[in-house]
């Protein structure tokens, strides 16, 4: 069983770039803390099906460039536009499938799906991508199965995404750390005349990071 003060859970979309960041931030400070106790649980919140349409791969990139011009110079070296995925949803299910196997399964390819796409410009909706992942963490064909074919998998994002609305998630990502739960924490976002501006509260992200490693 999982020890929910040792958790970090998290609803957010595998397409989702602000999750990209906000989960390799995660990682890095977890490491510089040493505390490999904490792992990440991250649950399916579908942009798609809260939409009603996948996201606009031109409306990502102006996300991307905002994140690398302010925040996250570092990250999204291979987006690619370009190769979008024409669905998160086959993603999402794999990333389901891997946390029903361990929650270090879970952790590992929810991580690894993002690295594909937004390091390496994989198309994360590309059955051959996911498998190579699958396989590359462990999972046997009857895990892939489970996730991707028929509606074990859909119906498992779609659990989550119920379940988040009945905690009160209202975006991707939202963090739930103990008793606290918070929307897209330490950045401050806007989009006005065509621009995001994005600019990160150090104290924010001190006090956040501080109650995710208490």
């Amino acid at each position: 069983m999982l020890n929910t003060m040792s958790t970090i859970e998290v609803f957010a979309d595998v397409v989702c770039p602000f999750t990209h960041v906000g989960l390799r931030r995660l990682v890095a400070e977890r490491a510089a803390r040493r505390r490999p106790d904490v792992m990440l649980r991250v649950r399916s919140w579908p942009l798609e099906l809260v939409n009603g349409q996948p996201l606009d791969p031109d409306f990502v990139a102006q996300e991307v460039a905002a994140l690398r011009g302010s925040v996250a110079p570092d990250l999204f070296a291979g987006f690619d536009p370009s190769g979008w995925p024409v669905s998160s949803l086959p993603a999402l299910s794999l990333a389901a499938a891997a946390l029903a196997v361990s929650p270090a399964t879970g952790e590992a390819v929810a991580l690894a799906l993002r690295t594909q796409l937004f390091e390496h410009g994989r198309d994360i909706s590309d059955p051959a991508v996911l498998a190579s992942i699958a396989e590359a963490h462990g999972m046997t064909t009857a895990d892939l199965d489970a996730g991707l074919e028929g509606e074990t998998g859909r119906a498992r994002v779609v659990a989550d995404w119920q379940e988040g609305e009945e905690r009160g998630v209202v975006g991707s990502p939202h963090f739930f750390v103990g008793d606290t739960n918070v929307f897209c924490p330490t950045l401050t976002i806007s989009h006005h005349d065509g621009r995001f501006d994005i600019e990160v509260s150090t104290t924010q992200f001190e006090a956040f990071m501080e109650r995710c490693f208490a």
